[in-house]
């Protein structure tokens, strides 16, 4: 692995691209419902929905082009793609360019995450897969905290209060393209010089070819309509649909939620709490790969169920600083939900992994279903009426612990042991 070490760098680095980009939607939102004078939350709730419309549209497609023409090109389009989506909204920003912005970036991250598993495996070695995966998911979720903080600091920078001109190069060129009652499109202009740079990183690397295994592979007809057979196949289907809606349906609305309610600046504590979301979610994933040695896989999710509930019960029905700190928690509570799902999924099935797990990846369409859904709700109700469908999204995942009966548990030891063979 030692002499891969720069190209699996430069791998986290992607990774660090994609996450910093996906996770920021939660923190605009309410600058995008003021800026474009949304007067229902379900147009709002569009922009999520057209990003991840775009991983479901293209998940299984990207397998076939990793089969067909290779990782390099792959990860070339992967990246071109979202940088014409954010030059698109950067330039011309209107509500209708930034659901086309957001959907022609989904379709581009869908991509590069498809083919960075199986790339990762490669570089690292098959023997250094868990560890190699579990730094990603590590970078991925700084990157996911980062963002928020990046948004607060243009905001600051860059709003018609407190700009001043000829302080920072970088701002004031920001500020001559970026309109200026709507500083926090500066961002896409960050996303595209971003994107741009990972696009010239490819083409000048050189990349190992991959060879799918059986598990990465899209799969042929005849397995897909046999699992649409299975009832287990619906139910996991569904377990993952329900984890994507519960963090989007959290993270989304979460800025909004804490602005209506408790009147918290949304460009400055209600960002922040949505990257400490994010970095508690990082926190509870290294704590979950400690748990999983010890603890049964189904007994971490209907765990995590309960205290789930709990916290959105703090969290939405709490007062202004109990709020603040259940939300964040939540990302916590459900880090371990979606691997235990997935690995519960991929166990139960006696054959055509491979095309299940397609299947799986495909239910990602729960981070579009799950925020329109809130949305809609809102718009009839209210927000904190809305944000209660994440109890159901969270009650399935729970049954799924106690319901899920795989051909194979996850492998644990008792802590008698741990001790035993130290001495």
């Amino acid at each position: 692995m030692k002499k891969n070490i720069g190209m699996l760098t430069l791998i986290m680095v992607f990774w660090f691209t994609i996450s910093f980009i996906t996770n920021i939607i939660g923190p605009i939102i309410p600058d995008i419902i003021n800026n474009f004078h949304l007067k229902d939350l379900a147009l709002a709730g569009f922009i999520p929905t057209s990003f991840f419309i775009a991983y479901a549209i293209m998940s299984i497609p990207a397998g076939i082009l990793i089969d067909r023409y290779g990782e390099k090109l792959v990860l070339f389009i992967g990246f071109f793609v979202p940088f014409i989506g954010a030059v698109l909204f950067a330039a011309f920003h209107t509500y209708p360019m930034l659901l086309a912005s957001c959907f022609i970036i989904g379709l581009g991250m869908a991509m590069l995450q498809t083919v960075l598993n199986p790339l990762q495996r490669t570089v690292g070695g098959e023997e250094n897969y868990a560890f190699v995966a579990e730094v990603a998911q590590f970078v991925f979720g700084v990157a996911s905290a980062l963002s928020p903080f990046v948004y607060t600091y243009l905001i600051g920078r860059l709003s018609p209060a407190q700009y001043v001109a000829g302080k920072n190069t970088f701002i004031d060129l920001l500020a001559g393209i970026t309109p200026s009652n709507m500083p926090w499109v500066s961002l896409y202009w960050i996303f595209a010089i971003l994107l741009l740079v990972m696009v010239l990183s490819v083409l000048i690397a050189k990349f190992p070819s991959i060879e799918l295994k059986e598990d990465e592979k899209a799969g042929s007809k005849e397995s897909y309509l046999y699992l649409f057979k299975q009832k287990y196949v619906w139910l996991f289907f569904l377990g993952i649909f329900c984890y994507v809606s519960t963090e989007q349906g959290t993270a989304d609305f979460m800025s909004t939620f804490l602005s209506k309610y408790h009147g918290i600046d949304p460009q400055g504590a209600g960002a922040h709490a949505v990257s400490y979301f994010w970095l508690a979610m990082t926190v509870g994933c290294v704590l979950g790969m400690i748990l999983l040695k010890f603890i049964d896989s189904r007994k971490l999710l209907w765990s995590s169920g309960f205290l789930t509930a709990i916290l959105l019960v703090l969290a939405l029905f709490g007062s202004s600083s109990i709020s603040l700190f259940a939300f964040p928690a939540v990302g916590f509570s459900i880090s371990m939900m979606y691997s235990i799902v997935f690995s519960l999924g991929m166990n139960t099935a006696p054959s055509n992994h491979g095309s299940f797990a397609g299947i799986l990846c495909s239910s990602i369409v729960g981070g579009a279903v799950g925020p329109l859904i809130i949305s809609a709700l809102s718009d009839v109700f209210s927000l904190r009426v809305g944000m209660c469908f994440i109890f159901l999204t969270v009650a399935y995942m729970t049954f799924l612990g106690f319901w899920a009966k795989p051909l194979i548990n996850n492998k644990t030891i008792r802590l008698k042991e741990v001790f035993h063979s130290k001495k």
